[in-house]
């Protein structure tokens, strides 16, 4: 990805499970919910059907040959927070569907499998998901936001080095 993400922030990004994705496409702005895992490399994956009003604004979204992935905003924090403690992460990135049978989908797929076990103990689950588009979203900026340390405590990622 290019600059390392701070330990903290890959910490955050892992300790939950919800990504709400925001988006954009001919009927205007959008938000979704999608579950999601965290890779080796510190990108997020996620499982979404390209039909889905996301995954067809995904699959069309403003990517040009030279970027080749649709831009999104998104947020990552627990339900039922109390705001003395409020935790989470603020992003923005880009997200492109991997390729069926490439080596990044099965490594996206078994950091998936891995985080939501559930998914490969259900057979027909399984099988369903795994013929479903798989999509990887690379952080280009992030914010951790940790009212639990002090009211207002952030911590940014500008993201990689732009050359």
């Amino acid at each position: 990805m290019g600059a390392v993400i701070a330990q903290n922030i890959v910490t955050a990004l892992r300790a939950h499970t919800t990504l709400t994705l925001a988006y954009t496409d001919a009927e205007g702005p959008q938000a979704c919910a999608v579950l999601y895992a965290v890779t080796a490399e510190s990108s997020l994956v996620f499982v979404t059907s390209p039909t889905t009003r996301h995954g067809r604004a995904l699959s069309a979204g403003p990517a040009t040959a030279e970027t080749p992935e649709t831009p999104v905003a998104f947020t990552v924090q627990a339900d039922g927070q109390e705001w003395t403690t409020l935790t989470g992460v603020q992003g923005r990135g880009r997200v492109r569907r991997l390729a069926e049978g490439s080596v990044e989908r099965a490594a996206g797929w078994a950091a998936y499998t891995e985080r939501f076990p559930f998914v490969t103990q259900d057979a027909r689950l399984g099988a369903a998901l795994a013929a479903t588009a798989l999509w990887e979203l690379r952080p280009d900026w992030l914010r951790l936001i940790d009212n639990g340390l002090e009211f207002g405590w952030k911590e940014e990622w500008p993201g990689p080095a732009r050359g």
